[in-house]
């Protein structure tokens, strides 16, 4: 199982994963939107192979497009009371200190250990309803796609390693297609200067190149 601990404010969100042992998978601040919910699709899809219940979210809110977004996508979303969160700090801390890295962490430390308290979120509204079938294909094929990206990372560390020191992103459209073009070193060191009409890599030295062939 994956716990989430989701610290909100008005335009972003500082969210942690831990796991079942109560050890930080990861850590990141969302902006709010649709973009934010797309970043944290692609983290929780990195580190869980389970399905949507298994995922565990703590939110110090039981309502907005956020909340609605997490529930429709199959999350187990709770609401917490934030006198709840406050009370359980003062548990697990001296000082009881509040700070946007230690409240996503007491969330998702929260949901761990006494999701049997709290109140889960409604998701059955008919608002929820209309959108969960798109909110659930958007989450699957970020996930999806995080995994694929994952594999071919492996891949290339494994016989093309120059591969993921010329690019950033694996899953961008240019990648992909100069991928496609040279997927191995011998291939990529037989590429012409048409076949670089875009930016372009270097794939065999490792490096990226921008400039344009000229006319």
């Amino acid at each position: 199982m994956l716990f989430v601990g989701d610290d909100w404010a008005e335009d972003h969100h500082d969210v942690e994963l831990m796991n079942e042992s109560g050890s930080t998978l990861a850590r990141a601040r969302l902006p709010e939107g649709i973009e934010g919910i797309e970043k944290l699709h692609a983290m929780i899809g990195s580190h869980t192979t389970g399905d949507d219940q298994s995922v565990l979210v703590g939110i110090e809110t039981d309502r907005g497009p956020w909340v609605l977004a997490l529930t429709a996508a199959g999350y187990q979303v709770f609401g917490v009371n934030p006198l709840q969160a406050s009370r359980f700090r003062e548990r697990r801390s001296v000082s009881g200190a509040k700070s946007d890295a230690t409240e996503a962490h007491s969330l998702a430390d929260m949901v761990r250990t006494d999701h049997h308290q709290l109140r889960p979120a409604a998701g059955d509204t008919d608002r929820a309803q209309a959108v969960k079938v798109i909110t659930r294909a958007h989450k699957t094929l970020i996930w999806e796609r995080t995994r694929h990206t994952q594999r071919l990372r492996q891949s290339l560390r494994e016989y093309f390693p120059a591969a993921l020191d010329a690019f950033d992103d694996l899953d961008a459209a240019d990648a992909l297609e100069l991928l496609e073009k040279a997927p191995d070193p011998d291939s990529a060191a037989k590429l012409t200067p048409p076949a670089r009409s875009k930016p372009h890599s270097n794939m065999h030295t490792g490096t990226i190149s921008t400039t344009k062939p000229r006319r």
